[in-house]
């Protein structure tokens, strides 16, 4: 089986840490197709990850389901994708999962800390110690299944039997104080003093002792207790039906989050509710594409006010994020184009208090007065738009280039003088490049020229 270096940008043939190429299967047709990464064992045992991380993140990446297999070793993919496709998104997790931020070193363990929802890596190579980036959704997978030495290490005979002796366990029921099968294990022992401890009404029952592998949690649990664990199970049942929403098309996924949104703004709890909708639209994978719905829905004739009440909003979807930005502009030019087209004049002044709220970039805005589309709005209207935000953009332009001619100025105006009588120091020489800003100049002239853009 061919062999591949961890650390990708490592060239050198004789570079230690090696892995098996990944093997992709294709099974099925039509909506049950799905990809057998054939060869994940070897590759996850290669990385010192359990399979289930690498696969989940191939899911995570393609936006598609995930199926483990543990007895038969099947790790599944849904949909058609090439081995080629999967190994470069193995190396975005080896990066992210496995190498050491430090050294670069794959010789490195997870370290969950499941209270403070963290996940630690360490680097045994340079004992480099340091949390892991928390913004992938595959940290959260990683939270609920923390790595274990028996996934990493272990054949899948092995799992086979470690599932087999945890069904015999949970098998194991008292009773009247005695085990069916008449061996005894801590967990019996428990269970036998609680029965004990009930049969004698006098005595408060005892609750026993929480253990991942048997968790009878409906023992020596009150009312109150009960129903917030049932309640938790809902939620969790609720969040597995949801995830059917990611097999749905981006359109239909569109029309969930646009009906999430309007359901928030008809019922006036859009106030304080900005972290839901982000996480809504990242859970359906559309993040990029919600400025569009959230511009057709928050904004009328009215914007200008309405953009500093949903600022907060916005910044989550555009801060640091020109895709977003980009769509926003297109939501806007439905908005003006199709819906209300009395806010046309009002361009320039949508587009700077846009700018102001630091929700648009202004390479973002300039970039986009160059290219004209008709992909929201007619060709024609677009040119419109673009025309009448052309004396906002030109004024982002010129600010611009007056900063860089400012800070070239400042460079030239002062130079280093030599004296020939033994004397050294600095003169500050007139720049005979700056003109005379005289009445009638050509540089007083090119400053009554220049854009008020408190007056447009």
């Amino acid at each position: 089986m061919a062999s591949i270096n961890v650390n990708t940008e490592v060239s050198d043939q004789f570079y230690r840490y090696k892995m098996p190429r990944i093997i992709a299967k294709v099974e099925g047709k039509g909506n049950g197709i799905k990809t057998v990464i054939v060869n994940m064992q070897d590759v996850a045992k290669a990385l010192s990850r359990p399979p289930m991380y690498p696969t989940k993140y191939f899911g995570c990446e393609l936006g598609a389901q995930t199926q483990f297999d543990l007895k038969n070793d099947r790790y599944i993919v849904n949909g058609n994708h090439d081995a080629a496709k999967l190994q470069n998104l193995l190396d975005g997790f080896i990066k992210r999962f496995v190498l050491c931020p430090e050294c670069s070193n794959p010789e490195t363990n997870l370290v969950v800390h499941a209270k403070a929802e963290m996940i630690k890596q360490r680097c045994i190579a340079c004992g480099y110690t340091g949390n892991v980036d928390m913004r992938h959704k595959l940290t959260t997978f990683i939270l609920k299944n923390p790595p274990d030495v028996d996934q990493i290490t272990s054949t899948p005979a092995k799992v086979g039997k470690k599932e087999k002796k945890d069904k015999d366990k949970k098998s194991k029921k008292p009773v009247n104080g005695k085990v069916e099968n008449g061996r005894g294990s801590p967990e019996s022992g428990i269970e036998k003093k609680i029965a004990d401890q009930r049969a004698n009404m006098d005595a408060p029952p005892v609750t026993p002792e929480k253990s991942d592998e048997d968790d009878d949690w409906g023992v020596g649990l009150t009312e109150d207790d009960m129903k917030q664990r049932m309640e938790e199970l809902s939620g969790a049942a609720k969040s597995m039906a949801l995830s059917d929403d990611l097999e749905k098309t981006e359109n239909q996924r569109m029309d969930i989050f646009y009906n999430f949104v309007k359901t928030k703004r008809d019922s006036g709890s859009l106030a304080g509710a900005d972290k839901d909708i982000l996480t809504e639209a990242e859970r359906l994978e559309i993040k990029d594409k919600c400025t569009l719905v959230l511009v057709e829905l928050l904004f009328d004739e009215k914007c200008l006010q309405q953009i500093k009440q949903y600022r907060v909003l916005f910044l989550r979807f555009c801060h640091g994020h020109q895709k977003a930005q980009k769509y926003l502009l297109g939501g806007l030019e439905q908005l003006v184009g199709k819906v209300h087209k009395i806010l046309m004049p009002k361009i320039p002044h949508i587009l700077k208090e846009l700018y102001d709220n630091d929700i648009l970039d202004e390479e973002v805005i300039i970039e986009w007065g160059k290219k004209v589309s008709k992909r929201y709005v007619p060709k024609d209207v677009a040119q419109e738009i673009r025309d009448k935000a052309a004396l906002f953009i030109k004024w982002l332009e010129t600010a611009e280039e007056d900063e860089s001619s400012e800070e070239e100025d400042d460079d030239e105006e002062v130079e280093v003088a030599f004296s020939t009588t033994g004397k050294v120091g600095a003169q500050t020489v007139p720049n005979p490049t700056v003109a005379s800003t005289a009445p009638g100049s050509k540089t007083q002239q090119i400053e009554e020229d220049e854009i008020d853009i408190d007056a447009i």
